[in-house]
């Protein structure tokens, strides 16, 4: 498996693009994106579990029933979410990728973010949707991935290349994600594309699957957004052997996937609204991965643990405090915690007490850009890791006016 240039352009038949159309006010900004196969794709998804859902998830829902999609058109800016007319903007701006490239409109998954509660205007969609469709190109990823940025700071694309028996097969992904982002799927948007030879069902099956060890272990804010989703297009130009079964080629198909979600996952953990630093937590010995997954997300969830490391404060305590309301089973009296990064690592608790460390050596560790809370449990075999990122004052900045 390599990792490879491309993104959701990397696969044999995929185009993108991305511009502004004039949904944001700021014209630097791309606002509009859409993705193409030339080939009929099946495709697989999962979405937000909050009750309050964006109607751009209800069309995506209804379109991809029957398990195939040929194109993406996602805008930032407006999450068309708690409209009255949502689900008819939701359904034009299908309708105008079917006029514009010739796709059904059944055929198109649609996605929105940005504001909610603001009614989204279809004309500027309109104007551009002419401009987005003749620039699509492989080279298109980059200004896809830009089109569907919204607080982030940072582009955040991957490919990587495998192989299905003797035929190369490909697999990219763009993902936005800053804020609104918590572990109860989805937990962000991410497009995925591959021209591995797959049907629905196994797709299907390997995202689900996927999402509970990756997407469904990140968390930012503590909140879940009412818009995300998760979704793969695969078209089979590869031409390997259909993989439609459990076995050798989906065990492989599942690592490449992995490793496209794992690196979008750390990238969103990595540039949460205001955030300085990569927080991942690695939870060791579980007596089973239900609460080892309980346990990292608690301590990566905790508002008091993301500010001391934002302070570089390597105050152990707060880690301990999540685990012991998280609500997982652990004894902890075998607790021990480090605290890891490029600077090395430092023990700082062993069977739940605390032990003597250099703060001085701590801080430094604490002060890289990349914190891994290291738990180790003295209860099994199991182990989870989740990120997050640290709690600054940029992110109360950013979220004070979001709207205005």
């Amino acid at each position: 498996m390599e990792i490879i240039n491309g993104g959701v352009c990397a696969a044999k038949g995929f185009l993108a693009n991305g511009i502004h159309c004039g949904i944001r006010k700021n014209k630097s900004k791309r606002d509009l994106a859409l993705i193409y196969s030339e080939k009929k794709s099946a495709c697989a998804a999962v979405y937000t579990t909050n009750k309050v859902k964006g109607a751009p998830l209800t069309v995506t829902k209804n379109n991809i029933s029957d398990g195939y999609a040929q194109a993406v058109i996602c805008n930032s800016g407006n999450a068309n979410t708690c409209n009255a007319n949502g689900i008819e903007i939701a359904e034009k701006m299908c309708e105008l990728v079917s006029n514009q490239i010739g796709v059904s409109k059944n055929d198109v998954v649609v996605a929105s973010t940005g504001v909610i509660g603001q009614p989204l205007d279809i004309t500027p969609i309109k104007n551009g949707m002419n401009e987005l469709a003749k620039g699509l190109s492989k080279n298109g990823s980059e200004n896809a991935a830009e089109g569907i940025m919204t607080t982030d700071t940072r582009l955040k694309e991957i490919a990587v290349s495998f192989k299905i028996g003797d035929k190369e097969c490909k697999i990219g992904g763009i993902a936005k994600g800053s804020g609104m982002i918590h572990p109860n799927m989805a937990t962000m948007l991410v497009f995925i594309t591959t021209d591995c030879n797959i049907t629905p069902k196994m797709l299907n099956k390997a995202l689900s699957t996927d999402i509970q060890s990756t997407f469904n272990m990140v968390s930012v804010d503590g909140d879940t957004s009412t818009n995300d989703m998760v979704t793969v297009l695969a078209n089979g130009m590869a031409e390997n052997e259909e993989i439609n079964c459990e076995g050798e080629a989906f065990d492989t198909f599942m690592k490449a996937l992995n490793t496209v979600t794992v690196f979008l996952c750390r990238k969103i953990a990595g540039d949460g609204e205001g955030a300085t630093k990569l927080l991942e937590c690695e939870v060791t010995g579980a007596i089973d991965e239900n609460n080892a997954k309980i346990i990292a997300k608690s301590v990566i969830c905790s508002s008091l643990v993301k500010a001391a490391m934002f302070g570089s404060d390597a105050n152990w305590g707060r880690v301990l405090c999540a685990i012991g309301y998280s609500g997982a089973t652990v004894d902890v009296n075998k607790v021990f915690v480090s605290f890891k990064s490029s600077e090395g690592e430092i023990v700082v608790c062993e069977n739940g007490a605390g032990v003597e460390f250099s703060e001085e050596i701590a801080k430094e560790i604490l002060l890289k850009e990349e914190i891994t809370i290291k738990v180790k449990l003295g209860d099994g075999q199991a182990s989870a890791k989740a990120w997050g990122c640290d709690l600054t004052y940029d992110y109360v900045k950013i979220n004070g006016d979001y709207r205005t």
